[in-house]
Formats: C-alpha cells, structure tokens, sequence
C-alpha cells in the first residue's frame, strides 16, 4: 500500500523537527558557555564542572531537623528567661507544634543546630520543678548530693507566668505530665521515681558522665 502525499509530507515534518531539536540541543551543549548560577558562585564553586555541580546538588547536606525541647530549653535557660513567656502569645496552642521562631523569641537568625549543641553541653542536666512539690525537692536533693558540674539548671515552673503553657508542652514532648521532669540532654528519663531507680541500679553516675558533667560525688546522703 503506497502513503499519500499528505502523510509523507507529514513524516518529512516530523523527522525535520526532531533533527533540528537535536542540532540545536547539541550546539547549545558543547559551544555556548554557561555559567554557575550566582547563588552557587557565592560558596566558591564557579569554576566546577557540570559533574560536579551535579554531584554537588545531589549530596548538598539537609538541614538537621532539631528537636522541638530544644525551643523550650533555650527559653528556660536565657539570661532573661522571665521576660520572655509563652503565655502572652494568645494565639499558641502548647497540645501542637510550635514554630521554632516562637522559643527565639526575635532572634531572627539563631542557628538551631548551634544552640542545641550549646544546650547539651552548657546545660546537659534540666530539671522542671515546683517549689512546693516534695517529689521535686527529693530529686534536687540527690542531684546536689552527686555534686556535678557543671550543676543541674533547675526551672521552677511554678514560679513563671507560663506554667501551665509549659506543663503541657512537657506533656507532648517527653509524654511525662508530672514534676519533677529530668531531661538529660534534650531528653526526659521522667521524674524523682525514675532518678532514684537509676541511682540504686549504680547506673546514674554513669549515665551523668555520658551526658558531659563531671560527677564528683557518689551521691550518698540522708533521705
């Protein structure tokens, strides 16, 4: 069966076109220089090839995604931690997540990975308390009595405007409700009971040391 004119014409089209797509992308390749875009030229990298650029793009670093505790630690723990609460945001909702930029309270470019750093190592032992809460004060009893430094950084919830936001926060984000909560390193190992297991068993000195602190007592003392 021989094609008619109009479908031959048609083929020829066809075959034109992709010829000279493929002319065009080959000399668009090889003879016309292309250039790093600026937002790569600005980490030094303009004179990389297309492989690396393309190595590059494929192992860039992500950014560490860090805990949400470490907001609420860098806000507990501030030269000016009364001043900057959590409850005058009327719109917060602690039982959600909260954008990091809430705990930065204006620090518009704090670096998160940073901080948590300098929290674990600063601040590696956080107790939330109660001044009233005779739980609280059994288990700052056998921390002083261990004589760590550098020393637990005691937050006294019940003494800040944004207790019951905290109360709650700490609920979500280490799933324990009740005071004392001990976090050691940006994690909660739970309250006095849970502090005192750990002494018995021989195994909290260690685990402080773990986390950085120097233990300079056995944590021997009176109950």
């Amino acid at each position: 069966m021989v094609a008619s004119p109009s479908l031959l014409a048609s083929i020829r089209r066809r075959r034109c076109a992709i010829t000279t797509s493929l002319l065009v992308g080959f000399f668009f390749y090889y003879f016309i220089p292309w250039g790093v875009p600026s937002s790569l030229r600005d980490i030094g990298i303009s004179g990389m090839s297309r492989a690396s650029v393309a190595q590059l793009v494929k192992t860039k670093k992500l950014p560490m995604k860090i805990d949400e505790i470490y907001g609420l630690l860098h806000l507990v723990t501030g030269d000016n931690e009364h001043e900057h609460v959590l409850s005058n945001d009327v719109h917060l909702d602690p039982t959600h997540p909260i954008d990091m930029s809430i705990y930065a309270a204006g620090e518009i470019d704090l670096d998160w990975e940073k901080e948590s750093k300098f929290l674990n190592k600063e601040y590696p032992i956080v107790v939330f308390s109660k001044t009233y809460c005779p739980y609280s004060k059994r288990a700052k009893d056998l921390l002083a009595a261990y004589d760590i430094q550098p020393p637990p950084k005691i937050v006294e919830v019940d003494l800040r405007d944004d207790n019951n936001v905290i109360k709650l926060l700490l609920s979500r984000l280490t799933h324990h409700s009740t005071f004392p909560n001990i976090l050691i390193q940006g994690k909660s190992i739970g309250g006095s009971d849970d502090l005192f297991a750990l002494h018995n068993d021989r195994t909290l000195a260690k685990m402080l040391e773990r986390a950085g602190v120097t233990v300079r007592s056995d944590g021997s003392f009176k109950q």
